[in-house]
């Protein structure tokens, strides 16, 4: 039975909340480094699970050996207080059993649960400092399909470990009371099994390869069919459904013929474990029943030995079980690895500096930018991508921020914790995730009803929450989509002025909203943001002229400073760039 499908049935015993205060680092070099790191995590929780699995599997064992010799020393014999007797060993050993299997059962959930979500951790904090750069390594699809599906099938290998040890402990207990009551059958069982599960042995590297296989197989396919969700109306302008339709079936059907592929070993591993026990049987029971004609075993010793006989599948088939879970659980392992072993390009340095008190101003050697403590400044550039890489400088989002300073201080010799803290950056594209509203605004604290729609109110969002069914309680869809462009970059400029940032980087936070609704925002944020540091990346005049000072970036240079009023009257490339006037 696969422990996983009733979770749900895990009484609530005194171990370790999820998630973890801290998952640890794990080990990045193997897969079997990996799963014996996560075991050492939980070795308590293995151990008395294994406890509980051999006591439960041995009583089965020996469930057997009571009930024949309750009719060898009680029917055949007539004596009922030796029936009696035996009756209650097998009473007694189904009692253990019953007990034994319920502790195994809750133990290998929680062993399961703790291995699965401790990966699910460890790439979650990883996928936050690793930023960027894991997605230029690996697909974003891999990257999903490695959160939400290696790192459970990782846990399969702890939820059947308890059931793998009980059947080896178990198959040795027959063994020997086999061999002690009939040194023919011993040898058959002892020898037996481990032959016919070496069969399998075989099938573990074709299982192995085309696993991997298959989930890289997977893993470009979702890829795929996000960048198409994402793309669709691009897509659908350039007419390029078609295409994209053709390259999407084209990879479904080598993810279908991975998936034959894999079908093969491990329909060939699931068909042993039916057969293989089937043929131990069969062995075990003609050859008991000839030693009991011979007179070497009596009737009760032959009930036992098929009892054993029908016992002993249940070992081999949990072997199996446990070789194809071990096996998942190494593939799983190594996709995990794969993600872990991309480094992030902006890290600590090894002894990073206090953030300066107080904020003085923010300086850029490189561009010429100054931001001085609580101005709202403006930032005007020939093109979005040349101010949105200046603001991830300041956010320290690249690796190379050399000439940023705070108060003189080299951005780069900051501690990143505090400096995200203190510095939020909005991007130019509004990224909204599925969840209640309220806690998707602020998602790190708990949510204050009244200070949300104040911000939405800067925002001018309050109509975007009129729309919405359940007000802050509407749950989002996945980025947004249930909302326009408009719709969510108000809403994520909302989000950004929640965080109360000592240093708040905008990019193009109005560049999806009309006129009337733009110059409403650019006055309303202003004035929130009185006091404090803002740095609004736009080309929009409604916006500019709420600056207190504005910076025009030409070839990566800031030639021009001032007041959007003066810079209009005696620069010609900041007016054409800000009117959007055609070059003569």
């Amino acid at each position: 039975m696969n422990d996983r499908a009733n979770e749900s049935d895990v009484l609530h015993l005194p171990y370790r909340e999820l998630p973890l205060a801290d998952p640890g680092t794990p080990p990045t070099s193997t897969p079997g480094r990996y799963l014996v790191w996560l075991a050492g995590h939980q070795r308590w929780l293995l151990s008395l699970n294994a406890l509980f699995g051999i006591g439960w599997m041995v009583a089965q064992a020996l469930v057997f050996a009571a009930l024949g010799a309750a009719i060898d020393h009680g029917v055949d014999r007539h004596d009922t207080a030796a029936l009696l007797g035996w009756v209650g060993v097998v009473l007694g050993l189904g009692l253990v059993q019953a007990i034994c299997g319920s502790l195994r059962h809750q133990l290998a959930v929680t062993n399961w649960l703790h291995a699965s979500y401790r990966s699910i951790q460890v790439l979650g904090r990883h996928m936050a400092t690793a930023g960027p750069a894991l997605t230029e390594a690996i697909p974003a699809g891999d990257v999903v399909n490695t959160a939400n599906s290696d790192a459970i099938r990782v846990g399969t290998a702890y939820d059947s470990l308890a059931r793998f040890l009980g059947a080896i402990v178990s198959w040795v207990v027959v063994s020997f009371i086999l061999l002690a009551t009939s040194r023919t059958l011993g040898l058959v069982v002892l020898v037996g099994v481990p032959v016919l599960g070496a069969l399998s042995v075989p099938l573990m590297r074709p299982l192995h390869r085309h696993q991997a296989a298959q989930r890289e197989s997977a893993g470009r396919l979702a890829a795929l069919g996000a960048d198409t969700v994402a793309g669709l109306r691009i897509l659908r302008g350039v007419g390029g459904e078609e295409v994209f339709h053709a390259n999407y079936v084209t990879q479904s059907q080598r993810v279908r013929a991975a998936g034959v592929r894999l079908a093969t070993p491990q329909a060939a591993l699931e068909s042993g474990q039916v057969l293989l026990p089937a043929v131990l049987t069969t062995v075990v029971t003609f050859l008991g029943a000839h030693e009991v004609m011979a007179g070497r075993l009596q009737p009760g010793q032959l009930v036992a030995f098929f009892g054993y006989a029908t016992f002993l599948t249940t070992p081999l088939r949990t072997a199996i079980e446990y070789i194809i879970n071990a096996t998942q659980a190494f593939v799983a392992a190594g996709k995990i690895q794969r993600v872990l072993r991309v480094e992030a390009t902006v890290t600590d340095v090894p002894a990073p500096l206090d953030w300066p008190e107080p904020l003085r101003e923010i300086r850029d050697a490189r561009t010429g930018l100054v931001l001085g403590r609580g101005e709202f400044a403006g930032l005007v550039g020939e093109t979005t991508d040349e101010t949105a890489a200046l603001v991830d400088r300041l956010g320290r989002f690249v690796a190379d921020v050399e000439g940023v300073s705070v108060n003189g201080v080299p951005l780069g010799e900051l501690a990143l914790a505090e400096l995200r803290r203190r510095v939020v950056v909005s991007e130019i594209e509004p990224r909204l995730f599925a969840g209640e509203l309220r806690h998707e605004l602020m998602p790190h604290e708990t949510p204050d009803d009244e200070r949300i729609l104040r911000a939405l109110a800067t925002a001018s969002a309050l109509e975007v929450l009129d729309a919405l069914d359940d007000g802050l309680a509407t749950p989002l869809d996945e980025r947004g989509r249930g909302l326009s462009g408009g719709q969510r970059q108000r809403l994520a400029l909302a989000r950004a002025v929640l965080t109360g940032a000592e240093v708040l980087l905008l990019v193009e936070p109005t560049s999806a909203v009309d006129a009337h609704t733009e110059g409403r925002v650019a006055a309303r944020l202003a004035e929130a943001r009185a006091g404090a540091t803002t740095l609004v990346a736009s080309s929009s005049p409604l916006v500019l002229e709420r600056c207190d000072v504005v910076s025009l970036l030409v070839g990566g240079r800031v030639v021009e400073r001032g007041r959007h009023e003066e810079l209009l009257e005696r620069s010609p490339l900041y007016r054409r760039i800000v009117l959007r006037e055609e070059t003569p």
